[in-house]
């Protein structure tokens, strides 16, 4: 469930009492009148079915409670409550399954935020995948994926492209064509000064054998970025944080950024340009799957998505309401 915090001016707060009133899948609605002072106003508080979280905000966006007032949503992680399973029992649809689209437009955007944190991040997880190249250490190389911080801005693309909100895309762009050459140029600069003291040789280069994938682009590599994309969106959707950490552990973007600048530091165009396509392929593959499981995902309330469709249609309607 959410829980849903709100400041109302006195003048709306009624209104928006009839619009929990009215959801079969809000519950625990509490009031309490004068108490806000900054916005001043009145505090509602509510616990709200997922399923239904996006057609009540909505609703509560109509009345303007977010130009006078505020909406506060959270998780819910336990609730020991016969009404809350009588709420979630009238939701239509299967909380797992439901999009919270503020709440995820919310996430995504912190993500996706070009800022010295991000760059940080970006800059130390290319130069561990230019110290695993130099050692042929896969164990550096995961550590590389680990760290890299550009899945967030590539789901918050998908997001945006999928809710089409342009001014999340194009931030989420900004943040990926920016901080990609920043943390490449510094790898550069990182790579000419291990040559410099002989730690990373042609020979070197030339002969690894255990992290010699990350260059070689394939159908699978394609897949991959297919199936990397769509779990870590569905990773977001349904907070399962664990299943992200495969994701970032399953993808060669970082990888492929800092070998194609080790390999054209030492003169090797040809696997650098095909781990460029490496990082190419990986970042349109894991937008173009965020952006299908999206699509496809299980709507409640006002929204109606193909799948939806797709059950009603063959009779599974007790998948979808209940």
């Amino acid at each position: 469930m959410l829980h849903l915090r709100m400041i109302s001016p006195p003048e709306l707060t009624d209104k928006v009492l009839a619009v929990l009133a009215a959801n079969p899948g809000a519950t625990h609605v509490t009031l309490a009148r004068g108490v806000a002072l900054e916005p001043a106003g009145d505090l509602i508080q509510a616990d709200v079915a997922r399923e239904a979280g996006n057609e009540v905000l909505a609703e509560l966006t109509d009345l303007g409670i977010c130009k006078t007032g505020g909406i506060t949503l959270g998780p819910v992680e336990t609730v020991l409550s016969e009404a809350a399973d009588r709420a979630v029992e009238a939701a239509p649809g299967d909380p797992s399954d439901a999009v919270v689209w503020e709440e995820l437009v919310a996430q995504t955007h912190e993500e996706s935020t070009l800022n010295s944190t991000f760059l940080a991040f970006l800059t130390i997880a290319c130069l561990l995948a230019a110290v695993g190249v130099a050692t042929d250490s896969p164990v550096t190389i995961v550590g590389a994926m680990v760290v890299g911080p550009e899945f967030g801005p590539l789901a918050a693309f998908a997001v945006g492209l999928v809710r089409r909100d342009f001014r999340l895309a194009r931030r989420s762009a900004i943040a990926l064509a920016i901080g990609f050459p920043v943390a490449m140029l510094v790898t550069l600069v990182a790579t000419l000064l291990w040559e410099q003291f002989g730690w990373i040789t042609l020979s070197g280069v030339e002969n690894i054998k255990n992290v010699d994938f990350i260059y070689q682009v394939g159908p699978f590599s394609l897949v991959v970025a297919l199936l990397a994309g769509a779990a870590g969106m569905l990773s977001l959707v349904t907070a399962k944080s664990a299943a992200l950490v495969g994701v970032f552990i399953s993808v060669t973007t970082v990888p492929a950024a800092g070998f194609a600048v080790v390999a054209a530091t030492l003169g090797e165009w040809n696997v650098a340009f095909m781990s460029a396509g490496q990082l190419a392929v990986n970042l349109a593959g894991i937008v173009t799957a965020g952006v299908i499981v999206l699509a496809l995902r299980p709507r409640a309330g006002r929204e109606a998505g193909p799948l939806d469709r797709f059950m009603r249609w063959i009779g599974m309607r007790s998948l979808v309401d209940r």
